[in-house]
């Protein structure tokens, strides 16, 4: 029987300081627990953890990461291109092997609720665990930041979920919820003028009448020297990579402006890389079987069983 496995693409509000970031990545350490991947942005200021594991070693590792950081970050000297209302920003529990969305929604809720109890840092659920429709939304909940949070938590909409009624004075808030694979992609343009980047990314936001499944802001990154459209695919196999990558270049086109590169946050699962395979390489019948890695996986893991 296959174990039930869980993914955790946390995300925490620090990209900058190596001992930092190091500290808070060792509080995951768990039996039962593995760290796919560590990604961290100067500029935006922050780092994504992607975890993997059995449920309950899962949510102690996630716990532990929050108790760290929040001993360690303090987002009243915090300043990055990405928005945020806490030290960790945002817990999302993915359904992987054997595990079902509502078993994440309740792992969000436990995990949540341990949260405001024992560290007394506010808790917002989002998406599939979300507690009311307004909070479905991550943007909507983080919308106003740790700097507006205060205010917006004395209306009664925006109660947290778990924990106390104002902020953490350092840590801020956490959201935690359930969801659906999600690409977290950035494209950057050959400009300097943010103009062109917001534009773009108003043009390509789904909220804004342009590609679903898109939620997009234009930044511009110091440390590179030009715009940046910073993407969450929240359904990337509904809305492959390569449309949204070639929507940027048609609405770039008109300002005379390039696609420099592009950079995965994290992880993204195989099918999408084959669907934009299939789209640049014109191989309508390309499956993970055409690959031989694939079938050398396939092969170990036979043996093995």
């Amino acid at each position: 029987m296959a174990k039930t496995l869980v993914e955790c693409p946390l995300n925490f509000s620090d990209g900058q300081h190596k001992d930092v970031i190091t500290a808070i990545v060792q509080a995951a350490h768990r039996p039962g627990v593995h760290i796919l991947d560590v990604t961290s942005d100067i500029d935006h200021n922050r780092s994504v953890i992607t975890l993997i594991g059995e449920p309950e070693p899962l949510q102690e590792s996630v716990f532990a990461i929050v108790g760290r950081a929040a001993e360690l970050i303090d987002l009243r000297q915090h300043r990055g291109t990405h928005p945020r209302i806490g030290a960790v920003d945002v817990i999302p529990f993915v359904p992987v092997q054997a595990a079902s969305m509502a078993q994440c929604v309740e792992m969000a809720r436990q995990t949540g609720e341990r949260i405001g109890r024992e560290l007394q840092i506010p808790v917002f659920l989002y998406e599939e665990a979300a507690s009311a429709p307004h909070r479905r939304n991550l943007a909507d909940i983080r919308r106003g930041e740790f700097e507006g949070l205060a205010v917006k938590m004395q209306d009664p909409l925006w109660q947290p979920d778990f924990g106390p009624a104002s902020p953490h004075p350092s840590a801020g808030a956490v959201v935690i919820g359930a969801r659906t694979y999600l690409v977290a992609y950035n494209v950057y343009l050959g400009t300097r003028d943010l103009r062109i980047g917001k534009a773009i990314a108003r043009a390509i936001r789904g909220r804004d009448g342009g590609l679903a499944n898109v939620k997009a802001l234009g930044m511009f990154i110091k440390e590179r020297d030009m715009v940046q459209i910073s993407m969450n695919l929240v359904d990337p196999l509904r809305t492959p990579i390569y449309r949204v990558v070639e929507t940027i270049r048609m609405e770039a086109a008109r300002y005379g402006v390039p696609i420099v590169e592009s950079e995965l946050i994290g992880l993204l699962p195989l099918e999408t890389l084959l669907e934009t395979a299939r789209y640049y390489l014109q191989l309508p019948n390309l499956h993970a079987d055409s690959i031989i890695e694939m079938r050398v996986a396939e092969l170990a893991a036979e043996s093995q069983g």
